[in-house]
């Protein structure tokens, strides 16, 4: 079998750094495979580096590692291009989260929804067009699997904008898994759920035991009554309105609620993120000295994109539990001309999405934040400032005109060395 051509753009990243390798290098079907890691950060991507070669050895594997500043020195030939790249993530994000308190905007995160997420739009979209660009010249062929947010927004914009073949990878629905398993008292690799929706708001439609895929949503309606009443109460609320469990958590799919604040307005915990990474360097040091015992990250992390990419690769089957697609008709009652998270089946002729009706209350919800969507890619794509006001004022969140005019005065001017027209 032909060796697959891997190429990591933004491998610099230890949160997606280290469970890509985990899974890469615990996959003997991608043996003798060559990865290019990609990295504007030469201090990052020299660290991530050292930790691919090191994992490399002990997996036995062979791949051949490479690294580079130069996106355009690994791209050409490539047949997979893994995507974790953010642009002064928490630098930004900050701005997107405080300036709207600023003006009485309440919002939570600010990352997927509200007008915190027409700003990672705004920022990032461009970015990533700049690089299918790159690939539709390169490397035509090649798949585009992102874990970059908004997730939604950038899959959407790839689609859309370029003849690349792309899906968003995100773990958001195992959170949703584990959710009910705890409500319901049942591990939870012992049940299977089925959820569709938007990226980091979708709706668990089914919930079904492995042994004997009894149904058990009846058993989660009865055990969330008498749940501890502080566990997601934003999502339990939801749930008892509209008789299915919404997910990933109630941050996350508060973004998309003009009532979202309920979750609370305390934002990304940016302070915990700083000390996490500096552990995650530590940890890294430790293993590269040899003071940590690697074997330890020699096992699957439980991200799906390397699984993907396997199955695209072997054509062997895979049964992914989300992925972020171009909907056209795989969520029949949301509008086509969308990016949405759905079950897919992955072999050697590509991505098969699951085709699902959600309940109407449901899909009645999620259209809520689909012109919002919508219209801060346009505003992204052509970097125009009254799109991006349209899509402020189409956004659920937003409740006050004046105060999405200076929100959106402030945060371009902030995020306008980034903000450029890629059509």
């Amino acid at each position: 079998m032909k060796k697959a051509n891997i190429v990591f753009i933004g491998a610099g990243s230890m949160s997606f750094g280290i469970p890509t390798f985990r899974d890469l290098f615990t996959t003997p079907q991608l043996a003798g495979s060559s990865l290019r890691l990609v990295d504007i950060d030469r201090e990052n991507l020299d660290r991530m580096y050292a930790l691919a070669v090191k994992m490399n050895e002990t997996s036995g594997l062979s791949f051949e590692i490479s690294k580079t500043t130069d996106r355009l020195d690994a791209l050409p030939g490539a047949d997979y291009v893994i995507n974790s790249l953010a642009i002064e993530r928490c630098d930004l994000w900050k701005h997107d989260f405080r300036v709207p308190l600023k003006h009485g905007i309440k919002h939570c995160l600010g990352e997927n929804g509200g007008p915190g997420a027409l700003f990672f739009t705004m920022r990032t979209i461009p970015l990533i067009l700049d690089i299918c660009k790159d690939m539709e010249r390169l490397c035509p062929n090649a798949w585009f699997l992102n874990f970059s947010n908004p997730e939604s927004r950038i899959v959407l914009a790839v689609n859309k904008y370029t003849k690349i073949k792309c899906i968003g990878l995100c773990h958001g629905v195992f959170m949703g898994q584990h959710a009910v398993a705890e409500i319901m008292k049942i591990p939870a690799d012992e049940i299977n759920i089925i959820a569709a929706g938007l990226n980091h708001f979708q709706w668990i439609t089914s919930i079904r035991r492995n042994s004997d895929n009894e149904d058990l949503y009846d058993l989660l309606r009865e055990k969330e009554l008498s749940f501890d009443p502080g566990y997601a109460p934003l999502s339990r609320k939801l749930f008892r309105a509209f008789n299915y469990w919404p997910t990933c958590s109630d941050d996350h799919l508060g973004e998309y609620l003009m009532y979202g604040y309920e979750a609370g307005m305390h934002g990304y915990n940016f302070d915990g993120d700083e000390q996490a990474r500096v552990h995650m360097k530590m940890e890294i040091a430790d293993v590269l000295s040899g003071n940590k015992d690697v074997n330890e990250w020699m096992k699957k992390s439980g991200e799906k994109a390397v699984e993907a990419v396997t199955a695209l690769h072997t054509g062997v089957k895979a049964d992914i539990p989300a992925a972020i697609v171009h909907n056209n008709g795989a969520i029949n009652n949301l509008p086509d001309d969308l990016a949405v998270e759905v079950p897919v089946t992955v072999d050697g002729a590509g991505v098969h999405k699951m085709q699902v009706n959600l309940p109407k209350g449901a899909a009645a919800l999620l259209n809520m934040s689909v012109s919002a969507q919508q219209m801060s890619v346009e505003a992204a794509v052509h970097a125009d400032k009254q799109t991006a006001l349209q899509a402020l004022l189409c956004d659920p969140v937003i409740n006050d005109t004046k105060a999405a005019e200076k929100i959106l005065d402030e945060l371009w001017e902030i995020n306008k060395p980034y903000i450029k027209a890629s059509v």
